[in-house]
């Protein structure tokens, strides 16, 4: 089961969702279903990028969650994770990514609320073309019926 995205700030929100939940003791807060998510991301620096949203689809069933190996999303290549804290609640974490000769430091929190999650990604991307640039990703999901 993964989040399908196709541009950076899409991919960082969805980086969010990206840690396994193998290390909860117990199933996460979330109900199982069909769930939409939606990111909306800004970006802060020169260049006037307009805010992105983009809205996914994806069926959670309780077998998913009861998986110890159960992941939202599949990881990028080229990122490392360097903190992280799950719990039935939510979780934090902390990533570092390389790519096309430049980094990205990735900062995200999600909440889990049953039967909704919510959350916020601060990613800040050093490149060689654009110098630094910080963009930031509002993430909410919401339980829609049955799959």
């Amino acid at each position: 089961m993964s989040l399908r995205t196709t541009s950076f700030p899409a991919i960082a929100a969805g980086l969010l969702l990206a840690l396994p939940l193998a290390a909860q003791a117990e199933t996460p807060n979330i109900v199982p279903g069909e769930w939409e998510f939606t990111s909306t991301t800004s970006v802060a620096g020169d260049l006037p990028i307009p805010d992105q949203t983009e809205t996914t689809r994806e069926c959670i069933a309780q077998g998913d969650l009861d998986d110890p190996d159960f992941q939202m999303i599949e990881a990028e290549e080229g990122c490392e994770l360097l903190e992280h804290s799950v719990s039935v609640d939510g979780m934090d974490y902390r990533m570092m990514c390389a790519a096309e000769g430049g980094q990205a430091d990735i900062v995200g929190h999600m909440d889990f609320l049953g039967e909704t999650t919510e959350g916020e990604v601060t990613v800040t991307v050093q490149s060689p073309q654009m110098g630094e640039m910080v963009m930031n990703t509002e993430v909410t999901g919401r339980r829609i019926g049955d799959c």
